[in-house]
């Protein structure tokens, strides 16, 4: 019978290509074989059968069949495990209604979104470096942003809160499970983070954080993959400043009718005006997921 990879096969093939790409340097005795443009993907790792070839520009292909959920899963996080010091990307994903809407407008957002949209959410956090949500999120979902429903590390936690407006109390400040950034004004800075976190002061411009210098600081601890998680003011933020390389958005066949709306920029006269980026669409499960790439 003609070999097929399946899904967590390619999974287990994508962390060990961020293993090997993270650490810098080949590690071909356990994942794969380094080479100089491309990296071949073996499994298991004493297999001298390379099952996957990722070229220099990012794109792959295959020495034997792909199921279709791995095809899309090479499609979607190949870039983001690719993520280093020549290749830093920041991806930004929002899950919707087919109205526009992220939660009600008592903030209620779960879940509008389907498992199968959650398992990928928990896939980009464990390729990634780091995964930011602003302080609305937190307090609205105490998320854990953790990668409990897959194989594979937690990402550096990333808290915005200009204002500090965040108490100990959640869990990201208190669980231990990963270390966490509260990242405020640089006027309040020298407060004692909340919990367990580390505090970084950036200046402020009296709207918002300054966004390019927190890209800025999180390179130079060495965090190269950055995944903005939400919610809708971060990302349409990072959006509104050309930080982004690519924006995922996930819609569910579901209308809400009022909320809180996903992306949010400045008005526009005309549609020219508007941003048309280059896409693909996969399905997941009942929903559909639109892949914006914004940058080359």
């Amino acid at each position: 019978m003609e070999r097929r990879l399946e899904p967590e096969q390619i999974w287990l093939l994508l962390l060990a290509l961020r293993r090997t790409v993270r650490a810098g340097a080949n590690d071909s005795n356990r994942y794969g074989l380094g080479l100089k443009d491309e990296q071949a993907l073996v499994l298991p790792p004493d297999d001298p059968v390379a099952l996957i070839i990722v070229a220099g520009d990012g794109s792959w292909s295959a020495r034997v069949p792909v199921a279709e959920m791995g095809t899309q899963l090479l499609d979607l996080c190949l870039p983001i495990t690719l993520a280093c010091r020549n290749r830093p990307l920041a991806l930004a994903h929002l899950g919707q209604s087919l109205d526009g809407h992220i939660a009600t407008v008592h903030g209620l957002s779960r879940y509008i979104n389907g498992p199968e949209n959650l398992t990928y959410l928990h896939r980009i956090r464990a390729l990634c470096d780091a995964v930011i949500v602003g302080a609305g999120t937190v307090e609205a979902d105490d998320p854990q942003l953790t990668t409990r429903r897959v194989t594979g590390p937690h990402p550096m936690r990333v808290v915005l809160d200009p204002h500090r407006r965040l108490s100990a109390k959640h869990t990201v400040f208190q669980d231990h499970v990963a270390p966490t950034l509260l990242v405020c004004d640089e006027a309040l800075a020298e407060q004692p983070g909340p919990g367990h976190a580390e505090v970084i002061g950036i200046p402020h411009d009296g709207r918002y954080l300054h966004l390019p210098e927190i890209l800025r600081q999180l390179q130079q601890r060495g965090l190269f993959g950055i995944f903005i998680e939400g919610g809708g003011q971060t990302v349409s933020a990072f959006l509104q400043a050309g930080l982004l390389d690519r924006l995922q958005i996930t819609v569910a066949p579901l209308i809400i009718g009022s909320g809180r709306p996903g992306i949010a920029l400045p008005v526009i006269e005309d549609l020219s005006q508007g941003l048309r980026p280059r896409h693909r669409c996969y399905s997941m499960g009942e929903d559909i997921l639109f892949d914006c790439q914004l940058r080359c």
